[in-house]
């Protein structure tokens, strides 16, 4: 369509033909991008509205929900690969951040905008979790609170209460402070100091707030938004578990998420099975946990895995099908031969 656009454009241009009315609606906007010498070029660019949509073709073997984007929940196995690999390779700030969207269901946003005040309380209080297991201490998140969330939403956080100990050991750890004393020589004292800060002192997630705050001295060359994170999984724990358990193995820092909606899900599923809780309360509790707007995205994990099996057990009994023909057909082959 872009070169049917051009053709059309040339012929009005050129006063080859006049439309009676305008062929189309047209918007324009730059471009900004940065050549192989690390220079910025901006390029003024023309849009038109008349374009060929091509239906999209939803792969059912690719494992994954749409919740926000296309998220692979992780096996068990899976799982507990990343956070092997994380811990061999020495980071634990990195594997504190996995492990607490594993336990949450947060995206990057959220455990990387964790402050230090949130887990450094000495006496918090816990309440009792919504899947009945153990308590949780129950931490806000959205606008006001410190705490980034997609889209701006408020919420309360589920932090079971053996993680939020942990966190409370690391805040008040030599490591941390360490860092923090980094931070503090570049940017000066923080009124509400990150809890993961890089080992340069460096947020691993830039808050709303900060990013857009004025900046008179120009010392901030760009936001974070969770590169650090992202650089070591795709150079360090990628590699390790390709290396030492799956040679096709990947994953992205979002699907920690889907993992913790499925984690839950199952866990919930069996309760159901054990008619200890109903199903609608099992929908519930998991629309609750992954802050959900309506049923339809939390339906997608309660249905995931019976649709997975499905998929493969019709796709093997076909693959058994097909065996059977090929085999009357070599049958066939050796009798035409003799």
């Amino acid at each position: 369509m872009g070169t049917i656009v051009a053709f059309y454009r040339w012929l009005i241009d050129n006063r080859f033909f006049e439309p009676e009315y305008p062929p189309w609606e047209e918007a324009h906007y730059h471009l900004t991008f940065k050549t192989s010498e690390g220079r910025s070029l901006s390029k003024k660019v023309h849009s038109t509205d008349v374009s060929i949509r091509a239906p999209k073709s939803d792969d059912p073997f690719a494992g994954t929900i749409q919740d926000g984007g296309k998220l692979r929940p992780l096996s068990g196995k899976e799982q507990n690969w990343i956070l092997e690999a994380t811990k061999a390779k020495g980071n634990s700030e990195c594997y504190l951040i996995q492990l607490f969207m594993l336990a949450t269901g947060a995206r990057i946003q959220t455990a990387g905008t964790l402050r230090m005040r949130h887990f450094t309380q000495p006496n918090p209080g816990y309440a009792k979790a919504l899947t009945g297991e153990g308590e949780v201490f129950k931490l806000k998140a959205g606008p006001g609170t410190g705490i980034d969330t997609k889209s701006d939403k408020s919420g309360v956080l589920q932090i079971p209460g053996s993680v939020y100990e942990l966190f409370h050991i690391y805040a008040m750890s030599e490591r941390a402070k360490v860092r923090r004393g980094r931070y503090i020589s570049k940017y000066g004292e923080h009124p509400d100091p990150y809890l993961f800060l890089t080992q340069q002192g460096n947020p691993y997630y830039t808050a709303k707030t900060e990013s857009l705050r004025f900046n008179p001295d120009l010392d901030r060359r760009h936001e974070k938004t969770g590169q650090p994170v992202r650089q070591f999984l795709k150079e360090h724990v990628i590699p390790y578990v390709r290396e030492h358990h799956d040679k096709h193995f990947h994953y992205r820092i979002h699907d920690l998420r889907a993992s913790f909606g499925m984690n839950m899900t199952e866990l919930l599923m069996e309760s159901v099975q054990r008619q200890t809780i109903t199903l609608s309360r099992a929908r519930m509790i998991v629309k609750d946990l992954l802050w959900h707007e309506n049923f339809v995205t939390t339906e997608l994990y309660l249905n995931y895995r019976n649709q997975m099996d499905a998929v493969y057990q019709a796709v093997n009994s076909y693959g058994e099908q097909l065996r059977e023909w090929i085999t009357q057909a070599m049958e066939n082959v050796e009798v035409a031969d003799e």
